[in-house]
C-alpha cells in the first residue's frame, strides 16, 4: 500500500502555462508556514533514555582468563541482565511505534495540504467561523499598531514631563537670584510645575491604557489564536483521514482492505471528535474575547 501511495505522490501533476511550457511554481510562503506547522509537532523522544550495548562500550565487567583457576566457580546470575534487555527492547519498540504513527500522520497531512493548495483536494470550511477568525487577526494587527503608537506617545510624553519639571526648577532658581525679574520667573516656575502635575496625571492614564491594550493583544487575543492554530491543525488532520477513508471505501472489498477500512474508520472518527471539540472551543473563546474587548 505504501508503494502505491509513494508512486502516486511521485507522479504529481506539473502545471502547464498557456504557451505549453512547464511553468515554475510561484513561491508560496503560506504553504511553507503550513508545512512547518505540520512538522513542528513531532514526537518527544527525550522523556526516557535507551541504553544499547555494542562496540565502543566500557570494559567494566571483563574478567581476564588468567584469573580463572579451579572448577569451583559460581555461574553469575543472568536474570537482571535479561530483564534489563527486555525493558530496553520494550522502550525501543514503544518509541518506534510513536515515530511510526507521527510519520504516517505527517505524511497524510502534508499530502492533504499540498492537494488543497493545488486545488485537487477538498477541505472542510465553516464560513461563519472562518470569517470571525480572519476578523480577529485583522483586529489584532490594528490593535498592535495602536499599542506601538501608544508606547511611543508614553515615551515622548514622559520626556516632556521631565523637561517641564526641570524647566520649573530652573525658573524657580532664577526667581531667587534675579530680584528684578522675581515675579516673572516665579510665575513661569508655577506654570511649569502645574503643567508637570497635570502631565503626570495624564501619563498615568496613558500607562493604564497601554497596559490594558497590551493584555488584550498579547495575552487574550494570543491565547485565542493559539486555540485557532490547534483548530486549523485538527481540521487538516480531519480532512486528511477523511480523504484516506474515502479512497479506501472506493477500492476493492477483500479481507485486508476491510481490516484497513475499519482502522481508517476508527482513526477518522477520533480526528472528527477532536476537530468538533476544538471548533466549539474556538467559537466560545471568540465570544468571550468580544465581550472582554468591549
Amino acid at each position: 500500500m505504501s508503494d502505491g501511495i509513494m508512486s502516486k505522490a511521485a507522479t504529481m501533476e506539473i502545471p502547464i502555462s498557456s504557451n505549453g511550457d512547464t511553468g515554475s511554481l510561484p513561491e508560496d510562503d503560506g504553504l511553507e508556514q503550513d508545512l512547518q506547522q505540520v512538522m513542528v509537532s513531532g514526537p518527544n523522544l527525550n522523556e526516557t533514555s535507551i541504553v544499547s550495548g555494542g562496540y565502543g562500550g566500557t570494559a567494566e565487567g571483563i574478567i581476564p582468563t588468567s584469573t580463572i583457576k579451579g572448577s569451583g566457580l559460581h555461574q553469575p546470575h543472568a536474570g537482571p541482565a535479561v530483564g534489563g534487555e527486555e525493558v530496553v527492547r520494550g522502550i525501543a519498540v514503544e518509541k518506534f511505534d510513536i515515530v511510526k504513527k507521527w510519520g504516517i500522520n505527517t505524511y497524510k497531512c502534508t499530502k492533504q495540504l499540498i492537494s488543497e493548495r493545488f486545488g485537487r483536494g477538498s477541505r472542510t470550511v465553516d464560513l461563519e467561523l472562518e470569517t470571525q477568525i480572519e476578523l480577529l487577526r485583522e483586529t489584532k494587527r490594528k490593535y498592535e499598531c495602536v499599542l506601538q503608537l501608544a508606547r511611543a506617545l508614553t515615551n515622548h510624553f514622559y520626556s516632556l514631563v521631565q523637561t517641564q519639571h526641570a524647566l520649573g526648577d530652573a525658573f524657580a532658581d532664577l526667581s531667587q537670584k534675579s530680584p528684578e525679574l522675581q515675579e516673572e520667573f516665579g510665575y513661569n516656575a508655577e506654570t511649569q510645575k502645574l503643567l508637570c502635575k497635570n502631565g503626570e496625571t495624564l501619563l498615568g492614564a496613558v500607562n493604564f491604557f497601554v497596559s490594558s491594550i497590551n493584555t488584550l493583544v498579547n495575552k487574550t487575543m494570543e491565547d485565542t489564536l493559539m486555540t485557532v492554530k490547534q483548530y486549523e491543525t485538527a481540521r487538516l488532520e480531519y480532512d486528511a483521514y477523511r480523504t484516506d477513508l474515502e479512497e479506501l471505501s472506493m477500492g476493492p472489498r477483500d479481507a485486508s482492505t476491510l481490516c484497513r477500512l475499519d482502522a481508517a474508520q476508527s482513526q477518522f472518527q477520533s480526528h472528527k471528535d477532536k476537530y468538533e471539540k476544538l471548533r466549539a472551543d474556538v467559537a466560545i473563546k471568540l465570544k468571550f474575547l468580544e465581550e472582554n474587548k468591549v
